[in-house]
């Protein structure tokens, strides 16, 4: 084909001038018009879809679902108790920050639970300063209690609790899409799951490395660069010169000694130098020595944040610490501005991953997997087979039946669905939607939905010639008597289907969104392009009898 062809357009252009160019020469000029446009609609249709399925120049125009193409299903669970978790947290360090700096005496400030911390032992003479403070940082969407003098129990409100795990679910969804990207899946499924709202459902169509993608996916990815304040081989002697207590203001982390299976401990700040939050990219490399490592760059005001804390804590040691486990502990050497490198016992494969996921951002909460189905490439072939052998032979069975039964008429309503299919994947091509199993059993419906039409049409014009009319008014009568009938069924069905979309699952959307595509192509084509080819062939001539 000509490069200039290769143009959707332009092919679409040139294959409607030729169209109109045998109407005008073989046509009456009564039809022309309708030839054009339906011609020109159809042959639309046609470029779109156009090549239907994978080809060794280009790609197929319908997208495969994961029932024909293969792959992997996972359904996950975010545990939003990490969210809650987290936000309990960060209001506990709050409150401590503020009472420190307006030198506000307590005995603890820890979290109760998932939903509320917990402030005692403020000194009596100050109990109205720490309600203030509360109040002031607390206002909405927190519940401030004080069961006794001095003690004050601060929880979330119910509405609260479920805007942040509403939040929680949508942030883990917007990571794990830009996470599956990293993949490079074609046409992925991410979409809430079930009714209890906190549940994901990811198709990823031609995986075939399941684990790897369940590590991509899986990992929750946060990153922190925290200042070490000691180390030491067990956390008893970590913390032997704080009376066995951890601080405040710092936490142990565990990491991985120089010598393989034995832990070290890091006693290290809990305000972290910078987050994941500060990366602007990450990428898999190599170190001095050729092993591989994790190199990354900073946003301006991550990198402004790095080299202020960098260059105030030249000779001591950094945490890098990666799902709160230390990957390495490096010494500052000098201040360091944009760039970094994060360093460990990786593969080339664990490093290449770690980029990804950093480069997607962290997850808000960890993941469980509910359910995980593995769609093999051999099964889909075997699906595509089965349903193609299925529309094939349905159509082969009507088309016998429809010439069998309605003679020449019959190659009529043949054409008519033949249109219906080319618009229906037109459609599909053009909106993007994806095809499965189900969408297959949606096709062959929309056939037998076609022969319907045709067969209301066919026995009205029927009847009408057996009340002695004409073979023009027998035709100009069953169409336009039939109209209703078809528009009333049709709208009943599009109905029906709109529930499906609405409120089902996957494979129940794959079959409704090809049903309305059907249903919205089979009265194009069952109704205007049957009756343009009634018109057509009789022509002007007086016709005695009609082959129907």
């Amino acid at each position: 084909m000509p490069e200039a062809l290769q143009n959707p357009f332009v092919l679409w252009f040139v294959l409607t001038v030729a169209l109109g160019g045998l109407a005008y020469a073989f046509l009456r000029r009564e039809l022309l018009v309708k030839a054009i446009l339906y011609g020109s609609f159809l042959i639309a249709c046609l470029v779109v879809v156009w090549p239907p399925y994978d080809t060794a120049e280009r790609p197929g125009k319908i997208h495969l679902g994961l029932d024909l193409r293969g792959g992997i299903h996972l359904v996950l669970q975010v545990v939003t108790d990490d969210a809650l978790n987290a936000t309990i947290d960060d209001a506990v360090q709050t409150t401590r920050a503020q009472a420190t700096s307006k030198g506000l005496s307590f005995a603890s400030c820890q979290r109760v639970d998932t939903t509320s911390f917990a402030l005692n032992g403020v000194e009596a003479a100050r109990v109205k300063d720490a309600r203030d403070i509360l109040k002031d940082y607390f206002r909405t969407e927190w519940d401030i209690r004080e069961p006794s003098e001095g003690n004050f129990t601060v929880r979330m409100t119910d509405p609260y609790v479920r805007l942040v795990k509403d939040r929680t679910v949508d942030e883990a969804m917007k990571t794990l899409e830009r996470r599956v990207n990293q993949l490079g899946v074609a046409e992925p499924v991410i979409a809430k799951h079930g009714r209890s709202g906190d549940q994901i459902l990811i198709q990823l169509p031609g995986v075939t490395d399941v684990e790897a993608a369940k590590r991509v996916i899986k990992t929750t990815a946060q990153l922190s660069l925290q200042i070490v304040e000691d180390v030491a081989p067990t956390t008893e002697s970590l913390l032997q010169s704080t009376q066995g207590k951890v601080p405040d203001n710092m936490e142990v982390v565990q990491g991985q000694g120089d010598t393989p299976g034995q832990p070290v401990f890091y006693l290290v700040r809990k305000e972290a130098v910078i987050t994941g939050r500060d990366l602007k990219n990450a990428r898999a490399g190599v170190d001095q020595n050729n092993q591989p490592d994790v190199q990354f760059t900073l946003t301006p005001t991550g990198a402004e944040k790095f080299k202020r804390e960098t260059g105030r804590n030249v000779g001591r040691r950094l945490a890098i610490v990666l799902d709160h486990s230390v990957a390495s502990a490096p010494t500052i050497q000098s201040q360091i501005s944009h760039e970094g490198v994060i360093t460990g016992r990786f593969t080339a494969q664990e490093a290449d991953e770690l980029s990804k996921v950093l480069r997607a951002g962290a997850l808000p909460a960890s993941l469980k997997y509910l359910q995980q189905l593995t769609v093999g490439a051999s099964l889909g072939k075997d699906s595509i087979r089965s349903g193609v052998l299925a529309s094939a032979a349905a159509m082969a069975f009507i088309t016998i039946f429809m010439l069998v039964y309605y003679r020449l008429s019959g190659v009529n309503a043949i054409v008519a669905l033949a249109a219906n299919l080319l618009i229906l994947l037109g459609a599909m091509a053009y909106s993007g939607a994806t095809l499965t199993l189900p969408g297959i059993a949606g096709v062959i419906l929309t056939i037998g939905v076609g022969v319907d039409t045709n067969v209301l049409v066919f026995e009205r014009i029927r009847e009408e010639l057996r009340n002695g009319k004409t073979v023009r008014a027998a035709i100009t009568n069953g169409f336009e008597r039939v109209w209703i009938t078809i528009l009333d069924t049709h709208a009943t069905a599009l109905i029906a289907a709109a529930f499906l979309f609405q409120f089902g699952t996957g494979p129940i959307k794959g079959f409704a969104v090809t049903l309305v595509w059907g249903l919205i192509a089979n009265v194009f084509a069952s109704y205007f392009v049957s009756k343009f080819l009634f018109e057509w062939v009789l022509g002007k001539r007086h016709v005695e009898s009609l082959s129907i």
